[in-house]
């Protein structure tokens, strides 16, 4: 089995509840999601942050911060899907990335799919003034890609309704 298929597995696990069966899956996987994570290839190491979403790894939240940190798009994409995954039930992931996530945001030399991601994980955080801010310049500048104005018009709209 891959590590690939093992986190689809894992997925699987946390959708149906069965903690246990996933705790021993991440048992088994730890020290090869770690060296993939820090491999050479960037599809190897893509796989691997995307993988801790997927496995509910919250001990691996540090290698995440090196996902996004990472020189492939594919590997910032990935750790932003997992960040992602994982901030739906706890805000303060996202909130202690808060500035690494507005700076993927806010650089126009970005990846248009990784600002994209990133716009999706502030979503999750707590409806912060400097967010919202960030989200609706980028909104309401025309030189953005059209698919990112909408997507942060649509999350500084819904931070806004969950501050009130």
């Amino acid at each position: 089995m891959t590590l690939a298929e093992a986190a689809a597995q894992a997925d699987a696990l946390a959708q149906q509840g069965s903690e246990r069966e996933l705790a021993q899956l991440r048992q088994q996987w730890d020290d090869e999601l770690e060296a993939a994570a820090r491999g050479d290839d960037y599809r190897e190491r893509a796989a691997a942050y995307r993988a801790v979403g997927q496995f509910r790894f919250r001990q691996k939240l540090q290698l995440l911060r090196r996902g996004l940190e990472d020189e492939s798009p594919a590997c910032r994409g990935s750790a932003l899907l997992a960040l992602e995954l994982l901030s739906r039930d706890h805000p303060g992931d996202v909130n202690a990335d808060r500035p690494l996530l507005h700076r993927l945001v806010s650089d126009g030399e970005e990846n248009p799919a990784v600002r994209r991601l990133a716009v999706m994980c502030l979503k999750n955080g707590s409806p912060q003034r400097d967010t919202i801010v960030i989200l609706e310049g980028l909104a309401g500048n025309d030189e953005a890609d059209r698919e990112l104005r909408a997507a942060a018009r649509k999350v500084a709209e819904f931070l806004k309704r969950k501050g009130r």
